[in-house]
């Protein structure tokens, strides 16, 4: 089986990990953006802010969903060569 396989070849859900991955770290930032003015007493940021805030936990679930797709892929191939 490892023969067959490439060293630099994707897995399953290795781009949703990627995707995810980086839009956690935008949401991320945008928190940071958006609590900067609270913790040094200027004037907040526009309500979208916080919208953007939101990014991380989308990406958090693209994470999720690609680790998932991953395990499903590992058990359908421990199953083919069970088979």
């Amino acid at each position: 089986m490892r023969d067959k396989t490439q060293a630099n070849s994707a897995a399953a859900g290795d781009r949703l990990i990627r995707a995810g991955a980086i839009v956690f770290f935008v949401g991320a930032l945008a928190t940071l953006v958006t609590v900067a003015p609270m913790l040094l007493g200027t004037k907040p940021f526009p309500t979208y802010m916080f919208g953007l805030s939101m990014l991380m936990a989308v990406g958090f679930l693209l994470a999720g969903a690609g680790v998932l797709q991953s395990i499903a892929e590992g058990r359908r191939r421990a199953r083919e060569v069970r088979s």
